[in-house]
């Protein structure tokens, strides 16, 4: 399978099986769609449309053509389906845990999937107990992997920092055992966000999300205060601070763009135009009831939002003055494991969600579903059978990934959104697809292009 296409002029042709990138003359992209459709008449074709080119080097298009072929770097075999079953069956221990620290909030996001910081429920906050709980359990389940992650997530784990502070210093006091490390992780929105905090958060968080949408004004209509008041003018001075505090290294500020501003490029660039270098914006994923859901009609405008933002970062990049934008970000030579890039993040097997009472989910987005309850901290996991429904959960399990050239770079997309969309997490969220298919095309074009200079 191959996948072609064009992006701010180059020709691009995706080996999909093999993962080879191919930048390509005009000629050599034409001559490769027609040998796919019939190679006998790919070199009388190529002479049809191109009268310039003679015989001798049309014969050397095609030789090019059969060449990487047989290096097995153009239409490629899936090498990979007849292996699935013992991918799936593969041996598996929890290596990383989503705590939420704080069932509370002190902002109303608009689009907030835990329903301002709850989850549909009663505010909590976590106990030390139940976090030092949470790190034995994960030791107890991490069987012989060394390298381990905890993310501290909410609602606003800030609003529950000492007890963060707490289950890091447990956490650190056990590796050594245990034969253990940890990498700790912070998400915040900032309200908190101060001198201690920033201080504790650059010796032990190994990264820092920060929540900002972008403008000033699209920020200030889907992330208010619970009094209504925009949180921008309060949170950008804190956020400056802390991406200078870690050299613009191991953080990211991280933003949602809506239907309000399918211009997100814009709000990608306020951001780098104010100084950072480690920005994602995502689309949100919400009810199309909702007024600030991502229509059909918005699709268009996104995909062109995202043609845009690479041409500007190209141009910075070229300018000395470049930004990493995370959606862009893609490894052609290195990157996750087989098994990574057919099933995914390891949410439900390698990765689970640990609410303030010790109950257990497939990841934080399942969390408040109790059809996805698997089990607590004092028991174990129960519901067994859940986690092999996720760990069969693969890019051959889902029928319109089976033929999509993406396949192997989002490893089937979030299970969450298949399931809120499909109720069912081994179909696919289409908006989600489409868009992600449009960010890959860019990095590749991205990678083409800094490769060209």
């Amino acid at each position: 399978m191959i996948h072609m296409f064009k992006n701010n002029g180059y020709n691009i042709v995706l080996d999909v099986n093999s993962g080879c990138v191919h930048v390509v003359s005009d000629a050599a992209y034409d001559a490769i769609a027609l040998y796919e459709k019939d190679p006998e008449s790919a070199k009388p074709g190529i002479m049809k449309k191109y009268p310039e080119i003679k015989e001798d080097e049309a014969d050397e298009l095609i030789g090019d053509i059969e060449s990487l072929i047989e290096a097995g770097q153009l239409f490629s075999e899936d090498i990979y389906e007849e292996y699935i079953d013992d991918i799936a069956d593969r041996q598996t221990v929890v290596k990383a845990l989503c705590l939420h620290i704080a069932h509370d909030c002190n902002l109303a996001c608009r689009y907030c999937f835990a329903g301002k910081g709850e989850y549909n429920g009663e505010s909590a906050l976590m106990s030390l107990e139940v976090g030092k709980k949470a790190i034995d359990f994960l030791i107890r389940s991490s069987g012989g992997r060394r390298n381990l992650e905890v993310d501290f997530f909410g609602g606003e784990p800030l609003m529950n920092f000492e007890v963060v502070k707490e289950i890091v210093a447990y956490g650190r006091s056990l590796e050594e055992k245990y034969n253990k490390k940890f990498r700790f992780t912070l998400t915040t929105n900032g309200v908190l966000l101060n001198d201690d905090v920033l201080e504790f958060a650059n010796k032990e968080m190994s990264n820092l999300v920060l929540s900002i949408d972008g403008r000033r004004e699209l920020h200030d209509r889907m992330r208010p205060s619970r009094n209504g008041k925009g949180s921008y003018d309060i949170i950008l001075p804190k956020f400056i601070r802390a991406a200078e505090k870690r050299n613009q290294t191991d953080y990211y500020v991280r933003g949602t763009f809506t239907h309000f501003n399918t211009d997100f490029d814009k709000d990608v660039l306020h951001l780098a135009d104010l100084g950072f270098k480690q920005i994602s914006v995502e689309p949100v994923v919400a009810d199309p009831s909702c007024d600030y859901a991502i229509t059909d009609e918005d699709i268009d405008k996104i995909c062109d939002s995202y043609d845009r933002l690479a041409k500007e970062m190209l141009r910075r990049e070229k300018e000395g003055n470049g930004f990493n934008f995370f959606h862009f970000m893609i490894d052609l030579e290195g990157g996750p494991c087989v098994a990574k890039r057919l099933s995914g993040c390891g949410s439900g097997t390698e990765y689970l969600a640990v609410t303030p009472w010790g109950d257990l989910y497939p990841c934080h987005q399942f969390v408040g579903n109790e059809k996805f309850l698997l089990g607590n901290l004092d028991e174990g996991i129960k519901r067994t059978d859940i986690c092999s429904d996720f760990k069969r959960c693969n890019v051959y399990s889902k029928p319109k990934c089976r033929d999509c050239f993406a396949k192997f770079f989002c490893s089937g997309g979030c299970a969450a959104n298949a399931y809120n969309f499909n109720g069912s997490i081994n179909e696919s969220y289409d908006t989600g697809c489409v868009l992600q298919k449009k960010r890959i095309e860019c990095a590749l074009m991205l990678k083409a292009a800094v490769n060209d200079y």
